[in-house]
């Protein structure tokens, strides 16, 4: 048997390639979209892709099945659990619990899995040449290293109104299967350290079922109730465009068979995009960015959270472009397309001609060092940017709290006459939301340099 797990880091997303040595058929389990890693194994390793399956219908990235499916014929296997409303609207061989299929000599047995999903399921692989009992179970965003799918996506994320508690008591269920198998079994679950399907994932890749029972928080319960009042506390905000991923992933959408590639642009092109309101976004780092940048620009730093950010912040439905250097536009086009942002319609690399006949707008910063003394005036105000979870642990005294996934609909809750100082965990996210303001007229804008973790540094250094 050949294994292979293939992780997206800025979805911090898990897809594995698994292969009959024997008949060379192989299968590939929730794939991402740009698909062309897959090919590339399946080319370098002498396998045909044969099959491709999922767990369920994914909520942060748009799955690449379809164009896998189209690139090599492969057959669709997907669940056909959860009900009416969850059933996967294209064609597909549909998959209910116990159901068994071959991969070559590999046996792949469904289970299924509710909680995170309704339709949610499971496999259990056996290498039958090796030993008639299974080795490993993929597990989706059921069971991860360290914790367990959130069941509040779908009423959070997709408004299907009381599903939280629905989920986690089918959670509660689901999990008294898992603790049924053999300790020995391998598992490998869809996500890890970083995704906000879950609130507490391990950086480690995979683990075993021995292991979780005795280490996962959440197979540490017998009761049904404070383990559904425990998995509900504490879920980080969902990002805005999970709601979106449940519908592509489920209906029909178009399919892209090759990493999209746009046109580079000249000065006079992105002159007339600003223009013409058109949203244009800075790559660059956010001290490229704080010491010169293109007015009306926000900043999303090409770094593991880009896709994130793009899907918080940026429209489906409305063109965009991107400010980067020449070798990173395929990144770029990249994690957008895993998020089903097909709407990149140019790049911009020239900044050294932009600055030689255009003024570059600055981002002024305060060091920690300095706010208390800033704080001293009136009329200047603290705006914290990170998650609600980040904010309650602790915070600044007297600080705002606005999610930078809500800034742009909360504009009004600030007052442009005001210095407003900006702040995150270490200055990323509130570089993205000073150049926010800045696009929407705030001119008293200023982010706090290092975020709260330097300031609270600063904080004990002093109290000691």
């Amino acid at each position: 048997m050949y294994f292979e797990r293939i992780y997206e880091e800025g979805l911090a997303q898990a897809s594995y390639f698994v292969g009959c040595q024997a008949t060379k058929d192989a299968i590939v389990i929730d794939p991402k979209r740009d698909v062309d890693t897959y090919l590339e194994i399946a080319k370098r390793k002498n396998f045909r892709i044969a099959f491709i399956t999922e767990t369920h219908i994914h909520a942060d990235f748009l799955s690449g099945s379809r164009e896998l499916a189209e690139l090599t014929g492969a057959r669709m296997l997907l669940s056909d659990e959860g009900g009416p409303d969850w059933q996967y609207s294209f064609p597909h061989e549909g998959l209910k619990d116990g159901d068994t299929f071959m991969v070559g000599n590999i046996k792949f047995e469904v289970m299924h899995t509710p909680g995170h999903t309704p339709e949610h399921i499971s496999f259990l692989l056996t290498d039958t040449p090796a030993s008639s009992r299974p080795s490993m179970i993929f597990t989706g965003d059921f069971v991860f290293v360290g914790d367990v799918g959130r069941p509040d996506l779908l009423e959070k994320a997709a408004g299907v109104e009381g599903a939280r508690i629905i989920g986690a008591k089918q959670m509660f269920e689901s999990l008294k299967r898992f603790k049924q198998l053999p300790d020995y079994i391998q598992v490998w679950p869809g996500h890890g350290a970083g995704s906000a399907c879950g609130k507490a994932l391990g950086a480690v890749p995979g683990s075993t079922v021995g292991y979780e029972k005795i280490s996962n928080w959440a197979l540490q319960y017998d009761e049904e109730e404070p383990f559904v009042k425990a998995l509900l506390e504490g879920q980080p905000e969902p990002p805005v465009y999970f709601a979106m991923m449940k519908k592509l992933n489920k209906v029909e959408r178009p399919v892209l068979s090759h990493v999209p590639r746009v046109d580079e642009w000249t000065i006079e092109r992105l002159e007339k995009a600003l223009e013409e309101g058109m949203t244009v976004v800075d790559t660059r780092s956010k001290m490229l960015f704080a010491y010169g940048h293109i007015p009306g620009t926000i900043n999303i730093q090409n770094n593991n959270a880009f896709s994130n950010w793009a899907g918080w912040l940026l429209k489906y439905d409305e063109p965009v472009a991107v400010i980067c250097g020449e070798h990173e536009i395929d990144s770029i086009s990249r994690k957008l397309m895993r998020i089903g942002l097909d709407n990149l319609v140019g790049y911009f690399t020239n900044m050294d001609g932009w600055i030689e006949t255009h003024v570059m707008e600055q981002l002024p910063h305060i060091e920690p060092c300095d706010l208390e003394d800033a704080l001293k005036d009136d009329n200047t105000v603290v705006v914290d940017v990170r998650g609600v979870n980040e904010f309650l642990a602790g915070h600044i005294k007297g600080a705002r709290h606005i999610h930078l996934g809500e800034l742009s609909q909360r504009l009004d809750e600030l007052d442009k006459n005001q210095r407003i100082i900006m702040h995150c965990a270490g200055g990323d996210r509130s570089s993205t939301a000073c150049s926010i303001l800045q696009k929407h007229g705030f001119k008293k804008v200023i982010n706090l340099a290092g975020g709260y973790n330097a300031w609270l540094d600063k904080t004990l250094l002093s109290a000691s």
